[in-house]
C-alpha cells in the first residue's frame, strides 16, 4: 500500500551510506593513531580540548571521505557497494600525509600538548595547580 511520506524518526534505524572512500580505521585511544608517513609526531586522533559536542575519541574510529548523515555518536551503517568501482578516483591509492590535531575551539595553533607548553613556558595556572 502506497502512503504518504509523515513525520517522524528520520531514519533513526536506517542511516547506511555506500560508495565512501575510507581514509583509515584505528583505535583512538592509542597515542599514534593520528602519526602519519610524513607527519611523524605522536599524537592522538582527539584535538586538543577534544572534539565539539563530542568530547575525546576513545574508541574505533574511520575517516572517511566527504560528510555522513545524521548527528554526532549516531549508530552509522557502512556497507561494501554492490557495484565494481571502475572510475579511476575510485581506484586510487589515497595516502593520508597530515592529519589536523589542532583545537576546534576558536584559533587553534598547536598540535599537541608538548608543543604548546614549550612555546607558552610556565603559565600561572601550572605553578598553583603544582
Amino acid at each position: 500500500m502506497y502512503s504518504v511520506a509523515r513525520s517522524g524518526q528520520d531514519g533513526y534505524h536506517h542511516r547506511t551510506e555506500a560508495n565512501k572512500k575510507i581514509y583509515r580505521i584505528a583505535n583512538g585511544s592509542d597515542e599514534s593513531s593520528a602519526k602519519t608517513e610524513q607527519d611523524l609526531t605522536q599524537k592522538s586522533i582527539t584535538p586538543l580540548g577534544g572534539f565539539p559536542h563530542y568530547g575525546e575519541v576513545k574508541e574505533d574510529f574511520v575517516i572517511i571521505k566527504g560528510s555522513c548523515v545524521g548527528v554526532k555518536k549516531r549508530v552509522l551503517t557502512l556497507r561494501k557497494s554492490l557495484r565494481v568501482h571502475t572510475k579511476r578516483s575510485a581506484l586510487e591509492k589515497v595516502e593520508v600525509k597530515f592529519i589536523d590535531t589542532s583545537s576546534k575551539f576558536g584559533h587553534g595553533r598547536f598540535q599537541t600538548k608538548n608543543e604548546k607548553n614549550a612555546f607558552m613556558g610556565t603559565l600561572k595556572k601550572d605553578i598553583a595547580s603544582a
